[in-house]
């Protein structure tokens, strides 16, 4: 008598189809390449990627073997699109992860929880903090557990350099480029396709058509009926190079890569220069960090050095700088005077 009052628990049904694998995977594919989505397809971005990847992918390491040209290349990208990387290590290699979370104590990472990406589908592990490097730049005091990608503290570039480059490729897309409007005597349709079909792909050639009627264009014939109005859209006049080339500028130094190295004009001394203000001011802090965070997890004193595979110095100054120095340390052998003091106050060591 009591089963009206009984409420009938509906039953649970879950998708295990292959397509709903395929939208979780589609809804991560924007969060593995980049926080934003923005701007990080374009060729401007993924030229100074490279820098990084490449950068990265030749510094020298000592203290540890763990640390190849494959995982540095993979970090490069990683932090580049996405402001950090993680790498589980393990005692053949460190591992990629894809995605993770975290937990922290004091502001500090404590456990993870990563994403082991495979060929026939991902894996999740955790771990604690000691099992993983935690590599990240751009870190802020509300959250410094996180990274942030040059892209995400640059949000306005970025979204002008998209949209100019997408606008552009609409109107190329689009617009009437070289079509023009030719006032055409009164006439059957028929007639004036089959007069503008004999003027298409006459390149080079003479083209003879009369016109006699006087309503064409509004006067006399054959003066103004067959003057043509062109309707290619001026986009000089919209500044979109102008710009294009200023959201350029500004995404190439939001990723430490100096304008003028993208410049037509651009010389040899001014690529160098380029170049060596990308290793020294953006990837070896970067790569202070990641050998700071190695040698803290591995246990070996961990060096990274960027600066001498990028050839990113003065090779003519060092020279002359060293020829000084033999110089002075020759002199102070004869004289019998040592040398170090003077070198202290120089900033050299001995």
């Amino acid at each position: 008598m009591m089963d009206w009052f009984r409420r009938r628990q509906p039953e649970e049904t879950r998708s295990a189809m292959s397509g709903f694998t395929a939208e979780l995977m589609a809804a991560r594919e924007s969060y593995v390449s980049g926080r934003r989505g923005i701007a990080e397809l374009t060729a401007t971005v993924q030229a100074a990627v490279s820098l990084w990847e490449n950068g990265l992918a030749l510094a020298d390491v000592s203290g540890t073997d763990l640390l190849d040209w494959h995982c540095r290349s993979l970090v490069g990208r990683s932090l580049a699109l996405r402001g950090e990387a993680v790498m589980l290590i393990r005692e053949d290699g460190l591992v990629p992860c894809s995605d993770w979370d975290l937990r922290t104590r004091h502001g500090k990472p404590t456990a993870y929880r990563v994403s082991i990406s495979e060929a026939d589908g991902g894996t999740t592990r955790t771990a604690l903090a000691a099992e993983v490097l935690h590599f990240r730049v751009g870190t802020d005091v509300a959250a410094p557990w996180i990274g942030t990608a040059p892209l995400k503290r640059a949000q306005l570039t970025a979204g002008l350099l998209q949209a100019v480059e997408t606008a552009l490729s609409e109107v190329y897309e689009n617009a009437p480029l070289g079509s023009q409007i030719v006032p055409m005597p009164e006439m059957q349709d028929t007639d004036m396709e089959t007069m503008a079909r004999g003027i298409r792909g006459k390149r080079g050639r003479v083209l003879l058509r009369e016109s006699v009627t006087v309503e064409a264009a509004g006067g006399p014939a054959p003066a103004q009926d067959w003057r043509g109005n062109d309707l290619t859209p001026d986009l000089q006049r919209a500044m979109t190079r102008e710009t294009l080339v200023a959201a350029r500028d500004a995404i190439n130094m939001a990723f430490g890569i100096l304008p003028g190295l993208s410049a037509p004009a651009a010389t040899g001394p001014l690529v160098r220069e380029a170049q060596r203000h990308l290793a020294q001011w953006i990837l070896q802090p970067i790569a202070a960090g990641m050998a700071e965070e190695a040698s803290a997890k591995l246990g070996n004193e961990v060096r990274i050095d960027v600066m001498r595979p990028l050839q990113a110095f003065d090779a003519g100054g060092r020279a002359r700088a060293l020829t000084a120095i033999v110089q002075a340390m020759a002199l102070a052998k004869e004289t019998g005077v040592d040398p170090t003091p003077a070198m202290q106050l120089v900033d050299w060591e001995s």
